[in-house]
């Protein structure tokens, strides 16, 4: 039996989802972010020492690290069907936005995410002042990040329905979560119908729709 350890309001929703569309038996053991400082719960730092989720036990093989999780469980699952052949223009695209997705992808997320968050968590007194930083940052750095990204992906879908080419593939699981931050956190314009289309076609995925009833309430932004 596989057991996910899946923090809420995460990345490892992910997982979950991969697993449904592999059809595996799995578990979920479920941890709780602190409601005032949104991390993660100390419970997780007995299972890996950065208490960083997701993290996978299967008999006595533990992975972490979503793109290593996602690789492994095709490996050890009979993923083929969401894998390309190796060798071909969809296996190397595939390889690429496994990579991407927690690498390029999430910098500028997670700066916006802290930028939105420090005008909230310092002195009233000091907040006129981290509205100014936090509008700064965005405006010069993070927005213009952002805004480039998205258009690589709308340009990449223009190339295939999916990210990796014709078939849906791990690749597009591994592209969901940037694709719903982004579209939660800068949201997706009259410019971006393909990202949209994206959004509602694994939205509508019954395999998607049965990772959230195991994972339970899920927020990206």
């Amino acid at each position: 039996m596989i057991t996910v350890h899946h923090l809420n309001d995460s990345r490892s929703q992910r997982v979950l989802w991969l697993l449904e569309e592999l059809g595996a038996a799995y578990e979920v053991k479920r941890y709780q972010r602190d409601p005032q400082t949104m991390l993660a719960p100390p419970e997780l730092t007995t299972i890996h020492p950065l208490g960083k989720s997701p993290v996978v036990d299967d008999g006595d093989v533990r992975v972490a690290e979503t793109g290593a999780i996602v690789e492994y469980l095709l490996d050890a699952h009979g993923g083929s069907a969401l894998r390309p052949a190796r060798g071909t223009a969809e296996g190397r695209r595939l390889t690429y936005w496994l990579h991407y997705a927690e690498g390029s992808a999430m910098t500028p997320l997670l700066l916006k995410l802290i930028f939105s968050q420090i005008p909230k968590r310092v002195p009233w007194l000091a907040r006129p002042v981290a509205n100014g930083i936090a509008r700064g940052m965005n405006a010069r750095m993070i927005d213009p990040q952002l805004a480039a990204h998205t258009g690589h992906w709308e340009a990449e879908l223009a190339r295939s329905e999916w990210f990796a080419g014709d078939a849906f593939s791990a690749a597009d699981i591994m592209m969901s979560f940037p694709v719903e931050a982004a579209g939660s956190r800068v949201g997706y314009g009259g410019d971006k119908p393909r990202l949209r289309a994206f959004l509602q076609r694994i939205h509508a995925r019954p395999a998607y729709q049965r990772a959230l009833e195991r994972g339970g309430p899920y927020s990206y932004a």
